[in-house]
């Protein structure tokens, strides 16, 4: 009877390793599918959101190490279709009709390299101008706009139009650009430009040889992309409801997710300069890490904010304990509210029935501030940092507000004419 009374075998059934071992197993699950979970909405909202996609490769155009790439592929173009030899030949024979003496027109012979010299810097400060004209912003955004199947071509192997995906890179036909500067040479006086025919070339914005795997994980990922968070989140609420210790597993789940984004945030930062080291000959290294990071900037929003998330409902949780420094937060903050109260009260203000409502339902209205909050971060379609902070703020509010209406369960203060003796 005393064993029963003493709970002995309950406490022995708190430290069951099987069950304690099975809720760290689905907090470690839960943890790499949240991880797992990040990069497959950034890859569905890559692929299947245009506006994203335009908002990730928009700033590009007036990227200094992306302008610098593009003036040096459409100079090499256009420079490719203007014959030199034809232009000196055409030199001699002016100087020719001239009447120019014979040793001096013999000197025009030997003009070929700094009239290709010339040209040169004729054709690469035309095709700078344009590039770093408003004009080529435009025509960048637009493109890319009507070409947004190149990521889904990339990360899925489908699509088509004007994206290219050959020899594993993703290249967009920048052949406007060239029409553009073919008009501005003739302008300039280069009658020549005018025989540049119609010239459809490719600005390579991805090329990797592993390309080709990462496409078949980012598919997986694509069909998964609608389920992995849902998944994650029971996955992790199983692993909580199986611990003993609740509070102690959701502290657990917290810092395994926050954990898992800042393997992510590393990883990427590390696959940023294994890709770089393995570019092509010819390639631009600063340009390939524009890109890049242009391409992953809304990944790395996405992994920043959950680690947010983790961070701060660990502390809650933490705070939320019997541990000496939550107990003292609490009273701190709980006496600090009660004395505005106390103020407020003693200033005529009455909460009467709001106050004792506040007080008998005080936990559920707890768990309805930390529900909406929640629903709010996970049906956001892509919070960011800044978004977790406010809705902390605004939960902290809440629960401050909640505090400050708990006038207890005191019968309310009877009115002293109804009481008054006779």
């Amino acid at each position: 009877m005393g064993v029963l009374e003493s709970g002995a075998h309950p406490r022995a059934a708190r430290h069951h390793p099987l069950r304690s071992a099975g809720s760290v197993l689905l907090i470690l699950f839960a943890a790499l599918l949240s991880l797992l979970s990040v990069v497959a909405v950034w890859a569905n909202s890559i692929v299947r959101d245009t506006d994203r996609y335009v908002a990730t490769v928009g700033p590009l155009a007036s990227d200094p190490d992306v302008q610098k790439a593009v003036t040096n592929r459409v100079t090499d173009v256009v420079l490719a279709q203007i014959d030199v030899d034809v232009l000196v030949k055409q030199l001699q024979d002016a100087v020719s009709q001239k009447g120019v003496p014979p040793k001096t027109a013999q000197l025009f012979g030997h003009l070929e390299a700094p009239i290709t010299s010339g040209l040169k810097q004729l054709v690469s400060g035309v095709v700078e101008r344009v590039v770093t004209s408003g004009a080529f912003e435009t025509v960048w955004v637009e493109g890319n706009r009507r070409v947004h199947s190149a990521v889904d071509k990339a990360l899925t192997g489908e699509g088509g139009g004007a994206v290219s995906l050959e020899n594993d890179q993703v290249a967009i036909d920048v052949a406007p650009i060239v029409a553009q500067v073919k008009e501005r040479l003739v302008g300039a006086g280069l009658a020549v430009a005018a025989k540049i025919p119609d010239v459809h070339t490719n600005f390579v914005v991805v090329q990797s040889k592993d390309l080709g795997k990462v496409r078949t994980y980012m598919r997986v990922l694509e069909i998964l992309g609608g389920w992995l968070p849902v998944i994650a989140l029971l996955v992790a609420a199983a692993g909580v409801y199986t611990a003993f210790n609740r509070r102690h597993a959701l502290i657990g789940v917290a810092l395994a997710v926050f954990a898992a984004m800042l393997i992510l945030g590393i990883t990427l930062t590390v696959f940023r300069d294994v890709y770089l080291d393995h570019l092509p000959s010819g390639a631009s290294p600063a340009a390939a890490g524009a890109v890049y990071d242009a391409l992953i900037k809304f990944l790395r929003a996405a992994v920043r904010a959950l680690g947010a998330v983790a961070l701060v409902t660990a502390v809650g949780a933490f705070l939320s304990g019997p541990a000496r420094p939550a107990v003292l937060v609490r009273k701190g903050c709980g006496s600090g509210i009660g004395a505005m109260r106390g103020v407020a009260l003693s200033g005529g203000l009455r909460l009467g029935t709001v106050g004792r409502f506040v007080h008998r339902f005080k936990h559920w209205i707890g768990v309805t501030i930390v529900a909406v909050a929640a629903i709010v971060l996970f049906t956001w379609n892509y919070p960011t940092t800044m978004v977790v902070v406010w809705t902390t703020v605004i939960v902290l509010v809440a629960f401050a507000i909640r505090e400050f209406l708990d006038t207890g369960s005191a019968p309310p203060p009877t009115d002293s004419r109804a009481t008054a003796a006779p």
